[in-house]
C-alpha cells in the first residue's frame, strides 16, 4: 500500500499550519568525546538492546498489542501496486517523516518513480521487510533496528563517492551513527532526536527537571507513557541509574516493579498521540519526542519540555540500503537528493526534528541554532545514550515482562 499523500485533522493540521520552521544541527552543541561516553551497554561491550516492541525475529510478538491498531492507520490514504515499473524505487519510512513533494520533485528531475510507504514502529518496520512481500529499496528506521539488520546480512553498503550531497552531512552525526554502524558504510543519518517528558505547566504548577514526577504519584491520572517496550522501560532504567542497553535481569525486574506500580497513575500507553493528548490537554505530563514537543509548544506555550537529569535515550533515525535493492544507482541518487540544502530543508521545515545537514543549519539565525527547547545543553544531555540491538534472551524477556505488565 503506496503513500499518496496524508490526511490531517484536528490538533495535528493546525499544529503543521502554526510552525515557523527552524532546524538545527548538534555540532555546536556537542563534543564527540562527550557525547559517545554515554553510549553503548553498560560493561562499555556491544552486547544489545531493542526498542519498543520485542525484537525476536518472530513476527507475531514484534508489534504485541499494538499491531492491529497501527496496520490499521497505515492503510489510510495509500494505493496498491502489484506491477512495480522498472523506473521505481521502493522506499520504507516512518509516517509523517517526508515532505511529499519532494518525491514529486526526484521524480520529475529524475523519471524515477518513489513508491513510498510508511510504518509506525521500528518493529513493524523490520516486520514488513522481512516478510518478502515487497523488496524494498530503502529503509528509514532507528539505531537499533539498523543494528539488527546489519548484524542479520540484510544491508549493502552506500558508495559515498557517488554522492557529492553527501557531504552536507556534518561529522560528528556520523561519528554518532558509529555506535551502530562502526565504519560508517550501511547508514546515511537523516534525523535525530531525545526522549523526554513534555508536561503542562499550567496544570503541574512546578517546573519538572527528573523522572522521579513520573513515579512519586504527585501526577496520577494525569500521566501519558510511550506504548514502546524500549522508550517505556528507558525510563526506569535510567531513573534508577542504569543503562538503557543494560542485559541485567535483575536490573530489567526493577524497572518492570517501577512500571507495575506506576501503572495505575497512567491514563494511556501512547507513541505519536502523545502531542495531540497533551495540546488537548488531557494530561499533565508525558513521555514524549523531542521534535513533537517543540511541535506542541508552538500551538501551547503551556507545554514544556526536558531532558530529565537522570539521562535519557538520544536517538538517530538513518536511511539504508538493503540487500533486496533492485537498482542500487537508483537507491544512491536518492539518498544524494536527501542530502541536498533545499531538499533537506523541505523535509525539516515539513517534519521539524534536527537535521545532519550543516548546509541547512547554516541557514539559520543564532537564536533559531542555540533554541534549548530543541536542543538541551551539552550538560543535560551528558548522561544520554543511543539504543543499541538486544540479544533474543533478553528481547524475549523484555517482551514477557511488557505483555505482563499490561494485563496488570
Amino acid at each position: 500500500m503506496w503513500k499518496v499523500r496524508s490526511t490531517e485533522d484536528g490538533a495535528m493540521k493546525i499544529l503543521k499550519m502554526m510552525k515557523k520552521r527552524k532546524t538545527a544541527a548538534l555540532a555546536a552543541l556537542l563534543a564527540a568525546a562527550g557525547l559517545f561516553s554515554g553510549c553503548g551497554s553498560a560493561d562499555g561491550s556491544s552486547a544489545t538492546s531493542g526498542e519498543t516492541v520485542g525484537e525476536s525475529v518472530t513476527a507475531g510478538s514484534l508489534l504485541a498489542d499494538s499491531s492491529e491498531e497501527a496496520a490499521a492507520e497505515n492503510t489510510a490514504g495509500r494505493k496498491y501496486s502489484e506491477n512495480v515499473e522498472d523506473h521505481t524505487l521502493t522506499v520504507l519510512g516512518y509516517g509523517e517523516y517526508t515532505d511529499y513533494d519532494i518525491l514529486d520533485i526526484f521524480e520529475e528531475e529524475t523519471g524515477i518513480k518513489v513508491l513510498y510507504e510508511e510504518a509506525t514502529l521500528p518493529e513493524e518496520m523490520y516486520t514488513k521487510y522481512m516478510s518478502g512481500a515487497i523488496d524494498y529499496d530503502l529503509i528509514c528506521t532507528s539505531d537499533y533496528m539498523i543494528e539488527k539488520l546489519l548484524l542479520e546480512g540484510e544491508l549493502l553498503p552506500i558508495d559515498w563517492d557517488s554522492m557529492p550531497d553527501s557531504e552536507n552531512l556534518g561529522d560528528i552525526y556520523m561519528n554518532l551513527c558509529q555506535v551502530f554502524d562502526p565504519t560508517n558504510e550501511y547508514t546515511m543519518p537523516y534525523f535525530w532526536g531525545t526522549v523526554g517528558i513534555l508536561y503542562n505547566k499550567s496544570m503541574t504548577g512546578d517546573e519538572i527537571t527528573s523522572w522521579d514526577d513520573l513515579f512519586n504519584g504527585k501526577y496520577a491520572g494525569d500521566i501519558l507513557m510511550q506504548n514502546s517496550i524500549r522508550d517505556c522501560y528507558m525510563v526506569p532504567l535510567k531513573y534508577l541509574g542504569y543503562s538503557l542497553n543494560t542485559t541485567d535481569k535483575n536490573e530489567i525486574d526493577q524497572a518492570q516493579e517501577l512500571l507495575i506500580r506506576q501503572k495505575p497513575d497512567v491514563e494511556a500507553y501512547f507513541v505519536d498521540e502523545v502531542r495531540e493528548e497533551m495540546v488537548a490537554g488531557n494530561a499533565a505530563v508525558s513521555v514524549c519526542y523531542s521534535g513533537e514537543a517543540y511541535l506542541a509548544h508552538e500551538y501551547d506555550e503551556n507545554l514544556e519540555y526536558v531532558v530529565p537529569e537522570e539521562g535519557t535515550n538520544l536517538w538517530i533515525d538513518a536511511y539504508c540500503m538493503t540487500r533486496r535493492c533492485h537498482n542500487t544507482d537508483y537507491a544512491q541518487q536518492f539518498l544524494d537528493f536527501l542530502c541536498r540544502e533545499d531538499i533537506a530543508m523541505m523535509n525539516f521545515e515539513e517534519v521539524y526534528y534536527p537535521t545532519p545537514n550543516t548546509a541547512v543549519y547554516d541557514q539559520l539565525d543564532e537564536e533559531t541554532q542555540q533554541d534549548p527547547l530543541i536542543f538541551p545543553s551539552e550538560e543535560a544531555i551528558a548522561n544520554c545514550e543511543v539504543y543499541k540491538t538486544l540479544d533474543t534472551e533478553t528481547t524475549d524477556y523484555y517482551s514477557r515482562l511488557w505483555k505482563l505488565l499490561k494485563v496488570s
